[in-house]
C-alpha cells in the first residue's frame, strides 16, 4: 500500500521537501506551482496567504511514510510558518474518483478516523475564484489554485486520471470534515458549474495534517 504526501510551501522551496524525502528513502516527487487564496493572516489549512506556492507530491510506500514525514518536519523546523504537510491513502483517493452529480460514492469506502477532508475542484480557467468564494461562504478558510496546461491530444499525461487541458484550473481546499458537505453543496450550486463539462469535483480523507516550521 502507498501513501501520497502533499506539502504546500513557498514558491521555489519545493526542493527542500523533496530533498528531505529522498534522505528518508523516497524516490523523489513532483512539484507544481499554485497560488494561495487565504484572505487573512490565519493559516486556514490550505491557503497560507495570497502568494505563489509550490505544491509537492511524493508517493511513498506505507512502511516509510512516517520516516519521510519526520525528515520533512526536521528540515523545516527552523523556518517560520513555512507551510503544511498531510497524507492521503492513495487507494482511497483513486476509488473516490470524480463525484458525478456531486454525490459521494460510499459503497466499499472504509470510514477513516480523520478530522480533515481534501476537496478538489477542476474547472475552466477563471472559475476557480468563484468556487473558492462559494466555499468561503460555506465555512472554508482558504485554498490553493493550480494552473495546468497541456495539449489535450491523445496520449497526454494525466493528473490523477484527469487530462490536463489548456485553460483549466484546479482548486484544492482542505477543510474539517464537519464542513465538507456544506462546502461541496455551495460549490455545486454555482450557476457557472451547472453546464455539462464545466468542471468536476472529488474529495478524499487527509491524514497526518501538520503545520511546518515554527510559529
Amino acid at each position: 500500500m502507498h501513501k501520497l504526501i502533499i506539502s504546500i510551501v513557498p514558491h521555489n522551496s519545493g526542493e527542500i521537501i523533496t530533498n528531505a524525502a529522498k534522505l528518508a528513502g523516497s524516490r523523489g516527487g513532483t512539484i507544481l506551482m499554485g497560488r494561495g487564496t487565504a484572505e487573512n493572516s490565519i493559516i486556514q489549512l490550505l491557503g497560507l496567504g495570497d502568494k505563489s506556492k509550490d505544491i509537492v507530491y511524493i508517493l511513498v510506500e506505507e512502511e516509510i511514510c512516517q520516516k519521510v514525514l519526520d525528515k520533512i518536519k526536521e528540515s523545516t523546523e527552523s523556518k517560520k510558518n513555512f507551510g503544511i504537510v498531510f497524507t492521503i491513502d492513495i487507494n482511497n483517493f483513486l476509488r473516490s474518483g470524480s463525484i458525478k452529480n456531486l454525490k459521494e460514492e460510499k459503497q466499499g469506502v472504509e470510514k477513516m478516523n480523520n478530522s480533515y477532508e481534501m476537496i478538489n475542484v477542476i474547472v475552466n480557467k477563471g472559475y476557480a475564484e468563484d468556487a473558492m468564494a462559494a466555499a468561503r461562504k460555506a465555512g472554508a478558510g482558504g485554498g490553493t489554485i493550480i494552473n495546468a496546461r497541456g495539449t489535450a491530444k491523445e496520449g497526454d499525461a494525466k493528473f490523477f486520471g484527469i487530462e490536463i487541458v489548456p485553460e483549466k484550473e484546479m482548486l484544492m481546499i482542505l477543510v474539517s470534515q464537519d464542513k465538507k458537505d456544506e462546502i461541496i453543496k455551495a460549490i455545486s450550486d454555482l450557476p457557472c458549474l451547472n453546464k455539462a463539462g464545466s468542471g468536476i469535483l472529488f474529495s478524499n480523507s487527509a491524514n497526518n495534517f501538520t503545520v511546518l516550521g515554527k510559529k
